[in-house]
C-alpha cells in the first residue's frame, strides 16, 4: 500500500517541479532580455537623436530655399524693362477707308 502512495507523491512532485522549473527559466530569460534591452537603450537613444537632427536639418534647408524663392519672386521685376521709348504712330501714304466708303 505504500508503493502506490509513493508513486503518486513522486508524480505530483515531478509535475510541480517541472512547472516551477519552467516558470523559473522563463523568469531568468525575462531578466536577461530586460538587461539586454536596457543596455541597448543608450545606443538606440543616440541613434534616434541623430536621425531627428538630420531630419530637422533637411527641413530647415528646404524652408530656407522656399523663403529665398518667395523673396526672389517678390523682389524680381515681372518683365524685363526696356530703355527704348515707345514707338510713335506715323501717318501712312493712303488714308484708312472710312465706314461711309464701303
Amino acid at each position: 500500500m505504500e508503493r502506490p502512495l509513493i508513486a503518486v507523491l513522486l508524480g505530483i512532485g515531478l509535475v510541480i517541479g517541472v512547472t516551477l522549473g519552467m516558470a523559473v527559466a522563463r523568469a531568468k530569460r525575462g531578466f536577461a532580455d530586460f538587461r539586454t534591452a536596457k543596455g541597448a537603450v543608450p545606443g538606440a537613444r543616440r541613434n534616434a537623436w541623430r536621425l531627428l537632427r538630420a531630419a530637422t536639418t533637411k527641413a530647415g534647408l528646404v524652408t530656407l530655399v522656399l523663403v529665398a524663392a518667395v523673396v526672389f519672386a517678390a523682389v524680381a521685376p515681372d518683365e524685363e524693362e526696356t530703355t527704348q521709348p515707345a514707338p510713335t504712330p506715323t501717318g501712312s501714304a493712303e488714308p484708312a477707308p472710312s465706314p461711309r466708303d464701303r
